[in-house]
């Protein structure tokens, strides 16, 4: 199924365990070729984004699914590094998070949030969630090309 490509690669910024696992499933059954990688708080997305430490190698993602409340360095902060940063602000981040509080939503908007996704708690509708984020941003949308 790689027609040759390189796959998509997906940084998911997510300190819990279970979200990152579900996250995996739902993309595994999608038909995107991708590589998941997974930052568990904030200053590990800024690592891996930097390619500081055990990230040295790490690839520039083509896409960022960016949890909101993250131990160490929030959410929101990353999403303002990264926006502000000219290397890294044409990545795509996916704001997908519980919270649905319009202070959040206009927050990560007005630090250029590409999308607002809130994960639902019913197990089969946070799977449809990750499911249609595949379809949408990882079939319909066309990226920009990696390192520009």
């Amino acid at each position: 199924m790689t027609d040759g490509r390189s796959p998509i690669e997906i940084l998911l910024v997510e300190d819990n365990p279970g979200d990152e696992r579900l996250t995996r499933e739902a993309l595994k059954e999608g038909k995107v070729y991708h590589k998941l990688h997974w930052a568990k708080d904030g200053v590990e997305a800024m690592d891996f984004l930097y390619r500081r430490g055990k990230w040295r190698d790490a690839p520039r993602p083509d896409i960022i699914l960016l949890d909101l409340n993250l131990p160490k360095k929030d959410g929101r902060e990353v999403l303002q590094d990264i926006k502000s940063d000219e290397t890294l602000k044409r990545i795509p981040v996916v704001v997908l998070t519980t919270s649905k509080a319009e202070e959040d939503v206009l927050r990560t908007y007005n630090l250029h949030a590409n999308c607002y996704v809130t994960k639902p708690v019913d197990l089969e509708k946070f799977i449809v969630v990750v499911r249609s984020i595949d379809v949408f941003w990882l079939t319909v949308v066309t990226l920009p090309p990696n390192g520009h």
